[in-house]
């Protein structure tokens, strides 16, 4: 690998062991790098098999240790870590490199990449595409802010890279040259550490700076390309295209009536009627066009795509039905970790719903300094019922004159369950982080999914 000449003869320090920490101490150490890894936790990890493991490396936990990143040439850098609130940015040289896992493995591999970014959506995105070249017989792969660390499949050499990037990892990234760059939607998300919508806004359009082919959304208007798309290995210019849930122009795609159906277009050729979609909802709707745009950008035919896309099965805590033997329809949308994703579930379901239905929806948790007034119209509009928990949920209930407010999420689906008849429609969808009541979203939406099989005394098969 001739480019690892650049990370020869380098004061190399990592910063975190986390996950993608971690796979920065495995990669450099298989490659025999002399580095130095600095956490500011204590006893993160256990310092005799550390330094047994890894004999390479310069371990420092308990602190940021400045005289050390001062003197770094390359910083390898978790994505977890704002350099900036930590301090960290008053200590690094002008002439450091300051990179992440994708920016390293960009830089060591030709490895042909698509890339998704966006406030919601990314992972569902990712995922179809990788369905979708899967079932064509293309070897494609996951990476980025899902599935295992890049660097811990650099050797694997796939055909395709499908990487979702956060934020966080964009920050870091200057040298990737994506076949397509995606930018799904911007909302009120992760402001604790991009401080406002605009920041945070031109730091997920660097996507397009990075990328052969963009892709946005026709309706978010902060998704419109509007920094210069400068390509960073080619000459050839940018090629944009959109996806929308309006009709399409020419090499758009769209939606459009058919049949007196709503379809999926690519320009004016109808594709598939939202109603044989694998997953529900206008907003994966829009997630089932960006993947095609995707496909199409790296030459698979679009007929063959949509042939496979039928049997995509949903991911875990995304508008995920959980069976129930009561006639209520109990959605499990934990991943909605903010506004515009609660938004997005509930526009989305409300093309579904008839006029003898009722939603319930709960929502709360830990909400990270979001505005959560951009809730008011679907609330407003839609749902019939709000049950509200966690650190603001307050705030949330707030907005609704149907709410109530309880001390946790199995008082939540008992109340639900109380409220909601047969036909009925309840989903969790958050519009928050899981961190005030839960590890993780994902341990949210099991103990949703735990409380409502409870409150049916239905066995869970799994």
């Amino acid at each position: 690998m001739d480019s690892l000449s650049q990370l020869r003869n380098k004061q190399i320090v990592v910063l975190g062991l986390g996950l993608t920490g971690m796979s920065f101490v495995r990669f450099l150490s298989a490659h025999q790098f002399v580095f130095a890894v600095n956490d500011s936790r204590d006893d993160i990890v256990e310092e005799e098999i550390f330094s047994r493991q890894y004999p390479e490396a310069t371990l420092v936990q308990g602190h940021w240790d400045q005289s050390l990143i001062e003197r770094a040439e390359i910083l390898l850098v978790s994505p977890g870590i704002d350099l900036e609130s930590s301090g960290i940015n008053q200590s690094i040289s002008p002439s450091c490199q300051v990179w992440g896992d994708v920016e390293l493995y960009c830089r060591l591999t030709q490895t042909p990449t698509v890339a998704v970014t966006g406030s919601n959506g990314k992972s569902t995105v990712v995922s179809l595409v990788d369905h979708i070249g899967k079932q064509l017989g293309h070897s494609t792969q996951l990476g980025g802010n899902v599935g295992v660390p890049v660097l811990d499949t650099i050797d694997e050499q796939p055909e395709l890279l499908i990487l979702e990037l956060s934020s966080f990892q964009l920050e870091t990234m200057t040298s990737m040259d994506a076949v397509a760059g995606a930018m799904l939607n911007l909302s009120d998300d992760h402001l604790d550490r991009h401080h406002d919508m605009n920041n945070y806004g031109a730091i997920k359009q660097r996507i397009y700076q990075q990328c052969r082919t963009a892709i946005y959304n026709r309706d978010d208007e902060a998704t419109i390309p509007t920094a210069s798309r400068s390509i960073l290995s080619h000459s050839e210019p940018a090629v944009v295209t959109s996806i929308g849930s309006d009709k399409p122009a020419m090499g758009e795609f769209g939606l459009d009536n058919c049949k007196d159906e709503i379809w999926l277009f690519y320009g004016v050729s109808p594709l598939i009627s939202i109603r044989d979609l694998p997953i529900a909802g206008m907003h994966n709707a829009l997630n089932c066009l960006t993947a095609l745009a995707i496909g199409q950008s790296v030459g698979w035919p679009i007929k063959e795509m949509v042939k496979v896309l039928t049997s995509f099965e949903t991911l875990p805590h995304r508008c995920q039905p959980v069976k129930s033997a009561d006639g209520i329809l109990w959605i499990n949308d934990s991943k909605a970790t903010n506004v515009g994703a609660t938004i997005a579930a509930i526009n989305g379901l409300a093309s579904t719903i008839n006029d003898s239905q009722r939603l319930i929806l709960i929502a709360g948790g830990e909400g990270k300094g979001a505005d959560f007034t951009p809730l008011v119209p679907p609330l407003t509009e839609w749902v019939d019922s709000l049950i509200t928990l966690g650190k603001d949920g307050q705030k949330i209930a707030a907005l609704h004159d149907n709410s109530i407010n309880v001390a946790d999420l199995r008082l939540a689906v008992a109340k639900a369950k109380e409220l909601a008849r047969s036909g009925d429609i309840v989903l969790l969808s958050p519009a928050c982080a899981s961190i005030d009541m839960f590890k993780n979203f994902s341990e949210r939406g099991e103990v949703f999914v735990r409380e409502v099989l409870a409150v049916n005394e239905v066995r869970h098969d799994s």
